[in-house]
């Protein structure tokens, strides 16, 4: 059992392979947090100290100024009984009063992984993963508030997942201010955080920076879990690295705003915690309503930052993403986007296509502009009928000429959105977001939908149902291209809720598709990597990475992303040169590096427009993809060299029982004459040996693990090789 619980001392014990996680109910009834890290026996009370503190509050049925919540670490921090630290739940009765007192009120154990209604959660059984849930309730018998505290154990994987669910078994309504769902309290530590920062065309560049006095926090008031701020955050050792040092991580399965923080205290003590953002938030929990936290996924690694990130890849690819194209190889596709933008035909398409087919692709997407009378950015979106004029037919009839070349055929939409120059909004104004009477915000000269109302996410899914009926489909770009500003959701209510519900109105549009056409593969968009999350990698088991393809650019992009979320849920194009975003002009091979290290692998530029010698490089390119498609998919990720702080950036995939690896370099920068760089393999099974594919040089495998593969021919900026190895079996 994974979970062991001590009905003496009511402690609660999570084991996973390598990692324990306790808890204890004291003698008052509060359930305090006493450890998180490297798998062990034996009970951690003994981590407690008492003192009286001064200003630090005690409960008055305590009668011990020697004890306070303002102190002890705690499993599910709440406003009210005395911590001034930042809480995870702050609730308001119907007197108006702040506060509750949360007190254990029973437990509950059982096999498999709990789900969640409506929200996106991890998956996983007890027969085939050995999944357990413990349920932990807390009650504040003053207003009937109940708090259900979800844990769900992935020991295999090292990963324990926390959820909340609050109900109000009271006679009175409740209003929910704060709903965060987990946090990590640590008594002493020397930390460091890591956090991923960006913008539209930058995502999730990594923040590294000591932990002191004082609030550390990131989040997103957009609508979105946002280009600025992921919603996955690292607390490490001070000095821990790659393949050293104790790490710890939060991963939030949400796609909306969120917050998370680390706090060190006047005590030397740190708090990390995360959940939904409270900015707008005020919702309404009526007697016999709950009111659902989404999840948070945990891990722990003993051997540093790589291993931690492997834990949260193998997570998200088997038990997050889900459905036909989860384990299966992406079709490599060519996106019509930046090979003709709005201004295209049917026909121009079908020569797109041609010319893909002579270069071996398997799959062509057209992108915006095929629907309603939209040749630009600023009318249409909404009216999800095909352009018949435009296509020269129905958008059926396109399909079934590009599957007549022998490819797929893919398209892109925005679902959420609604343009003011559309016929849906002249025909239902009031199924967008926007406050009456003050000037709307625009985003990209359009609204956002309701996504609370089931009559707007009914319209939207018919539409898209007539298209993809009609047409051979087999590949959704889902895009999202602006923020929500506007808060306000017709007929009038507790506005509050709305960015919740919108959320919950997404992922219930998005299940429904998915259930409809379970083997359409639904890519996730927002600008690029603006939605990059584990909620929407539920729905879409891939995600548009970043509307930035400059080569030099998506090496730290993707470099940051590594970190949370695994390869295989990337998309990655090779694109045209000079990049349109940077303006910059790299080598073809090293565009197609680049792109080959995710799993949506594909291109983005106008492939009529190729010299001879580049279609000749583009099929090496799809040919050699093909082969270590599998591996990108399937195995182990690791960093090896930064393009933050080193001259190359590198990183490898190695089978997960060790019998192949794949190891890809880029020389960033060139400093002086003669300088010969070298890049170190990790994870190669020891003692072994192993072939080089393309040289045939065979190496040990304890040597490359320690001193490295030499680079000594790479002489100039962006010079670049993929290395493939094989493990010599005796």
């Amino acid at each position: 059992m994974s979970i062991v619980v001590d009905e003496e001392t009511l402690t609660f014990t999570i084991n996973t392979c390598a990692s324990t996680y306790q808890m204890q109910v004291d003698n008052h009834g509060y359930l305090l947090h006493l450890y998180y890290g490297a798998h062990t026996d034996g009970y951690m009370g003994y981590v407690l100290t008492y003192c009286d503190r001064g200003f630090s509050g005690t409960p008055q049925d305590v009668a011990d100024r020697t004890y306070s919540l303002d102190v002890l670490p705690q499993e599910y921090p709440f406003q009210g009984m005395g911590d001034m630290r930042n809480p995870l739940f702050v609730v308001r009765d119907a007197q108006g009063a702040y506060g509750c007192d949360l007190r254990f009120n029973g437990y509950a154990l059982t096999p498999g992984k709990y789900g969640l209604k409506g929200l996106p959660a991890v998956y996983a059984s007890a027969d085939a993963d050995g999944a357990e849930t413990l349920s932990i309730t807390l009650a504040d018998e003053r207003t009937g508030l109940e708090v259900e505290l979800l844990y769900g154990v992935l020991p295999q994987l090292d990963i324990i997942t926390r959820a909340v669910v609050v109900r109000n078994t009271g006679d009175s309504r409740l209003i929910v201010k704060r709903l965060q769902t987990a946090c990590l309290d640590f008594v002493h530590g020397d930390f460091d955080v890591m956090s991923f920062f960006g913008r539209h065309a930058m995502e999730r560049c990594l923040d590294r920076h000591r932990v002191s006095h004082g609030a550390f926090s990131i989040g997103s008031r957009r609508g979105s879990s946002s280009h600025q701020y992921n919603p996955m955050m690292v607390l490490c050792d001070h000095d821990a690295a790659e393949d050293s040092g104790k790490c710890w991580s939060m991963s939030f399965v949400y796609s909306g705003g969120f917050h998370a923080s680390v706090e060190k205290d006047q005590f030397e003590q740190t708090r990390m915690q995360m959940g939904l953002t409270d900015e707008l938030f005020s919702y309404p929990v009526e007697p016999g309503e709950e009111l659902v936290a989404p999840e948070v996924i945990m891990s722990f690694a003993n051997d540093g930052v790589g291993h931690l990130s492997q834990n949260l890849h193998q997570c998200i690819a088997k038990h997050v993403c889900r459905g036909y194209w989860r384990d299966r190889v992406r079709p490599i596709l060519i996106n019509s986007w930046e090979a003709h933008y709005f201004d295209f035909t049917g026909d121009s398409l079908v020569e797109l296509a041609r010319k893909a087919a002579d270069l071996n692709i398997d799959m062509l997407v057209m992108d915006d502009g095929w629907f309603g009378k939209r040749d630009n950015d600023t009318c249409a979106l909404g009216d999800w009928q095909p352009n018949v004029a435009k296509l020269g037919g129905t958008v059926g009839e396109l399909a079934r000429r590009v599957n007549e070349l022998g490819l797929k055929f893919g398209l892109w939409v925005e679902p959420e959105m609604v343009s003011i120059d559309s016929d849906l909004y002249r025909a239902h104004p009031d199924w967008a977001l926007d406050v009456p009477g003050k000037p709307m915000v625009l985003g990209r000269d359009q609204l956002v939908l309701d996504m609370t109302r089931a009559d707007v996410r009914d319209n939207i899914f018919e539409q898209l149902c007539a298209v993809l009926d009609e047409a051979n489909i087999e590949y959704l770009k889902w895009d999202f291209n602006r923020s929500i500003v506007d808060v306000f959701s017709r007929p009038a209510r507790d506005q509050g809720q709305v960015l919740y519900d919108y959320v919950l109105g997404l992922y219930d549009l998005l299940e429904r598709l998915c259930q409809r056409y379970p083997k359409l593969l639904i890519e996730g968009c927002a600008g690029g990597g603006g939605r990059f999350d584990a909620g929407m990698l539920y729905y879409t088991p891939q995600i548009w990475t970043s509307d930035n393809t400059d080569a030099v650019n998506r090496l730290a992009i993707q470099y940051g992303t590594s970190f949370g979320y695994p390869a295989s849920a990337m998309g990655a194009h090779v694109s045209a040169c000079p990049n349109e975003i940077t303006g910059r002009t790299v080598p073809l091979s090293m565009r197609g590096i680049v792109a080959m290290a995710g799993g949506g692998f594909g291109y983005e530029l106008d492939l009529l427009k190729l010299t001879d010698e580049e279609c000749d490089e583009v099929r090496a390119q799809v040919a050699e993809y093909r082969e270590i498609a599998p591996l990108v998919l399937n195995g182990k990720y690791y960093r090896l060299a930064s393009p933050f702080t080193d001259a190359l950036c590198a990183w490898e995939f190695v089978a997960q029982d060790g019998s192949e690896a794949l190891v890809a370099v880029v020389l960033c920068e060139v400093d002086g004459y003669g300088v010969s760089s070298y890049v170190v393999p990790r994870g190669l099974t020891p003692d072994a040996m192993y072939r080089d594919v393309e040289s045939g040089a065979v190496y040990p495998a304890n040597a490359l693990m320690d001193t490295g593969l030499p680079l000594a021919t790479m002489t100039s900026p962006f010079s670049n090789h993929l290395f493939r190895f094989k493990r010599v079996d005796a």
